[in-house]
């Protein structure tokens, strides 16, 4: 099979929009002549790829598999763009990123900064997604590498483990849980809480939780940040789950008290997911390299006096 980019790029288009109308506007083309570019692809294929509807097109099974590898082929060849613009002058590379909430809001702020002044040529696009539709972007192309914790199906994908976390439960000083050494998450649920914002990967896997328990949080209000909602609850405002490397990082200066949870979910492991880490470039590489070498340092640091 011989397949040219452009038409590869117009059925990718025609898959996201769900319309070929839309798709052959923004790729500059009349919609006869994007039929006949799809249409030229079908034939090569000998399977129909689209189901041309009323409303629009949608995906046949077959049309599923080629759009999967379509991406996979469309992402090498803007890789090699990307690498070989660094002989033009250009931007030596494009590192996509999808990750969990804690890894967005907690140690990437913290960790990026060097990486990007030790790689002035190389961009990052980080985005917060929730777990499963991290292993699916990275899988399809969409990312480069992905960061996740707890019990996700990888989708066979390479995955690296470079740390293990906890969630804790973060009160004022003055709240009566205060006072426990471990406390089951089901029996906080009648207590005022701080949460992460709607959608945040913590909040939605929070959200399975008490849907299996059969009772929701009360939630008093939700924040953007770790450093927002550990300012809320040393405020008194309500209790709140958190990561505990973010909560020891502010339970001084905010007042918190951290009462372990009983629960055996509280336990995380992180993993960095890659289709094919050998294949990667060196930059992304070196990122990698990074994450892990800063846990370890953090992991055999003395521990600070709480």
């Amino acid at each position: 099979m011989h397949f040219d980019l452009n038409d590869l790029r117009l059925f990718l288009l025609a898959a996201e929009e769900g319309s070929l109308t839309k798709a052959a506007a923004k790729h500059h083309l009349s919609l006869a002549a994007a039929s006949a570019r799809i249409k030229a692809l079908e034939v090569q294929a000998d399977l129909p790829l689209l189901y041309r509807e009323a409303r629009g097109v949608r995906l046949s099974p077959p049309g599923q598999a080629f759009l999967h590898h379509a991406r996979l082929i469309l992402y090498q060849v803007d890789q090699m763009q990307g690498d070989l613009n660094e002989y033009g002058g250009g931007l030596r590379g494009h590192l996509r990123v999808f990750a969990n909430t804690t890894a967005v809001t907690d140690f990437l702020p913290e960790l990026l900064p060097p990486f990007l002044a030790d790689n002035p040529k190389v961009n990052i696009d980080l985005q917060e997604k929730p777990n499963a539709e991290i292993a699916r972007g990275v899988q399809d192309g969409r990312a480069d590498l992905g960061i996740v914790a707890g019990q996700v199906d990888t989708l066979g994908l390479e995955r690296l483990h470079f740390s293990t976390d906890r969630l804790v439960l973060a009160t004022a000083l003055s709240h009566p849980l205060a006072q426990r050494q471990q406390v089951a998450f089901a029996d906080t649920l009648d207590e005022d809480a701080v949460g992460m914002q709607q959608g945040s990967t913590l909040q939605m896997f929070l959200a399975q939780v008490t849907d299996r328990l059969g009772k929701p949080m009360k939630l008093r209000i939700q924040l953007s940040s770790f450093d927002a909602m550990c300012r809320m609850i040393g405020a008194g405002v309500g209790v709140g789950i958190v990561p505990e490397s973010t909560a020891l990082r502010y339970q001084a200066a905010m007042g918190l008290a951290l009462v372990q949870l009983s629960d055996a979910w509280c336990v995380r492991e992180r993993y960095i997911l890659t289709r094919e880490r050998a294949a990667l470039p060196a930059y992304a590489q070196s990122l990698i390299d990074r994450l892990c070498v800063h846990f370890v340092r953090a992991e055999t640091a003395p521990s600070q006096p709480q």
